[in-house]
């Protein structure tokens, strides 16, 4: 073993050997969403990951669902708003989002149903979260922060 080389390791959440430091991908709200559904039809796309350039805007949605599987019909979710990202990057699935200093909860995955418009970007939360309950307002700051950095920023 090469001491300069440090060992291989895997990611928690995906177990492969792929996945090395990358930045958290920041940006701003700028709409916020009130409502929820319980049967809107939202498919998850079959990418753990999507690449994401600076000022596009995507939609934020909450969903208690946990099926990761391509295809998963997402029909229970909460609108939190739109986000202009201030920087390109990478949002992966098992990323932390917060707004400002609050943990909201982790990416599942995206819905492509307005492509080429935006992504809904699906984040799992214990239950439906609207931007409305959550007090949201425009310019609040958005991140999605690496799997590896949730712990130290809690």
């Amino acid at each position: 073993m090469n001491p300069l080389v440090p060992p291989v390791r895997t990611s928690v959440l995906t177990a492969s050997v792929e996945d090395g430091a990358k930045r958290t991908v920041e940006g701003v709200l700028v709409k916020v969403l009130l409502h929820r559904r319980t049967e809107r039809g939202m498919s998850l796309e079959p990418f753990a990951s999507r690449c994401v350039r600076r000022g596009e805007v995507h939609e934020l949605v909450t969903t208690d669902h946990h099926e990761t599987a391509p295809g998963a019909r997402i029909d229970r979710v909460g609108f939190l708003g739109f986000a202009e990202l201030g920087c390109a990057g990478v949002v992966d699935r098992g990323d932390a989002f917060w707004i400002g200093g609050t943990r909201i909860g982790t990416v599942l995955g995206f819905d492509a149903c307005h492509l080429p418009n935006h992504y809904n970007i699906l984040i799992r939360t214990d239950r439906l979260l609207t931007g409305g309950e959550l007090g949201l307002r425009p310019e609040m700051p958005v991140r999605f922060a690496p799997a590896a950095a949730q712990a130290g920023m809690s």
